[in-house]
C-alpha cells in the first residue's frame, strides 16, 4: 500500500493531497497544470525541500517511511525500489536499446541479463529495436524502450507520467493490457498520471481526481470519471 500526505508550495502553486492507494493500479487524473507531475516526483523522491519554499511531505510504502520531512527521512531515489517513467524517455544516447534496458541489471550474470532484456523487449513489443540507438527511434518507440528499462529491475512501485502520449490509441491500449498482466504477475503497484480519460477507463483502476493542486475525488474509474466520460462521448458524437 502506498500512503502519502503532501503540502508543497512551488511559487504561486500549492499541491495539497492526502490519501492511501491500495489498488494495484491508481490513476492520477487531471488537466495540464493540476500538479500530476509534481505529485509523482515527490513520490519518487526527486523533489527536495527548498529553503524559500518549505514543504511537508510524508510518503510510505508497505509500512516503510520513504519520505517524512518532519522526521528528516528522505530515502534516495535509487533505494526506493521504485521506477519512474517520465513524458521524456531520457534514454542514454551512447547506448543502444539493449544496453539501455540492461543498464540497471549489473547484479545479474550475463545469461540472466540477456533473458531479462529479451523479456522486456517482448513485453513492450520492441524486439526489432534491440540494436538501434535512441536517435534512430520514433517518439513512440523511445517511450516503449524507456518503459522496458524501468520494468527490467522489477521495481516494487512503478510511477508513470503520461508514458503513452506518443502512441496511438490502439497501440496504447494493447501495451496497457500486456503491462497490467505483467504487473499483476510480479506484484508491482503502479501509479499512472494522465489527462486522457480513455487511459483511466481502459485500465478500470482506482482514480484520484486532481484539480489545481487539490485532490477532489478518489474511487473507481467508472464513478469518479463518469462526467468526463459523458463529455467525451458527447464530443465524439453518435456512431
Amino acid at each position: 500500500m502506498l500512503e502519502m500526505a503532501l503540502h508543497v508550495r512551488r511559487g504561486g502553486f500549492v499541491l495539497k493531497a492526502e490519501s492511501s492507494f491500495a489498488s494495484e493500479w491508481t490513476v492520477i487524473f487531471g488537466p495540464s497544470g493540476a500538479g500530476k507531475s509534481t505529485l509523482l516526483r515527490l513520490l519518487a523522491g526527486l523533489d527536495r525541500c527548498r529553503q524559500d519554499e518549505p514543504m511537508r511531505v510524508r510518503v510510505a510504502f508497505d509500512g516503510t517511511a520513504l519520505t517524512d520531512t518532519t522526521r528528516g527521512i528522505w530515502t534516495r531515489p535509487g533505494e526506493r525500489h521504485t521506477s519512474f517513467v517520465t513524458q521524456q524517455p531520457a534514454l542514454f544516447p551512447h547506448l543502444n536499446v539493449t544496453e539501455n534496458i540492461a543498464f540497471g541489471l549489473c547484479s545479474l550474470d550475463a545469461p540472466e541479463r540477456t533473458r531479462r532484456v529479451a523479456e522486456m523487449l517482448a513485453l513492450v513489443g520492441a524486439e526489432d529495436l534491440a540494436r538501434r540507438r535512441p536517435q534512430e527511434l520514433s517518439g513512440g518507440q523511445a517511450q516503449r524502450v524507456a518503459l522496458a528499462r524501468a520494468l527490467a529491475t522489477t521495481p516494487r512501485l512503478l510511477l508513470l507520467d503520461e508514458p503513452f502520449a506518443a502512441l496511438d490509441g490502439v497501440a496504447s491500449d494493447a501495451l496497457l493490457e500486456r503491462l497490467q498482466g505483467w504487473l499483476r504477475e510480479n506484484r508491482v503497484q503502479a501509479v499512472l498520471a494522465t489527462h486522457d480519460v480513455s487511459d483511466a477507463l481502459a485500465i478500470g483502476a482506482e482514480v484520484m481526481l486532481l484539480r489545481e493542486g487539490r485532490m477532489v475525488a478518489l474511487g473507481p474509474a467508472a464513478e469518479v470519471l463518469a462526467g468526463e466520460r459523458e463529455r467525451l462521448l458527447n464530443r465524439l458524437g453518435p456512431g
